[in-house]
């Protein structure tokens, strides 16, 4: 591990409303197209992200090789690729260290 996660956010996660941190984390889950993405965000933030905010995040993601598309049929499916494995553990443990203690302390008011 390198030192970027104990003075500013890892590479693949930029802090514009974390859609990146995001979508690589729906990724660690299972392979996605980017509706069923776009559906997962919204189950949990409560509004679904346009496809003028998914898909270039997407493709940013993909240019960076921390993701990889792959077609099937119509359909795009996303994965990542062993550089975003590692880019999604060093931005669990940076937002841990960076926001950790305002969750607990919140949680205990």
């Amino acid at each position: 591990m390198n030192n970027t996660t104990e003075c500013c956010p890892p590479e693949c996660c930029d802090m514009r409303g974390m859609l990146s941190f995001f979508i690589l984390w729906l990724l660690t889950k299972e392979p996605m197209h980017g509706q069923k993405i776009a559906t997962e965000i919204a189950r949990r933030r409560g509004t679904k992200p346009t496809p003028g905010t998914i898909y270039p995040a997407l493709k940013d993601l993909n240019e960076r090789e921390l993701i990889k598309g792959e077609k099937q049929g119509k359909k795009v499916i996303y994965s990542l690729t062993d550089e975003g494995r590692e880019g999604i553990e060093e931005a669990c443990e940076y937002f841990c260290k960076a926001f950790g203690e305002i969750f607990e302390e919140y949680k205990s008011r």
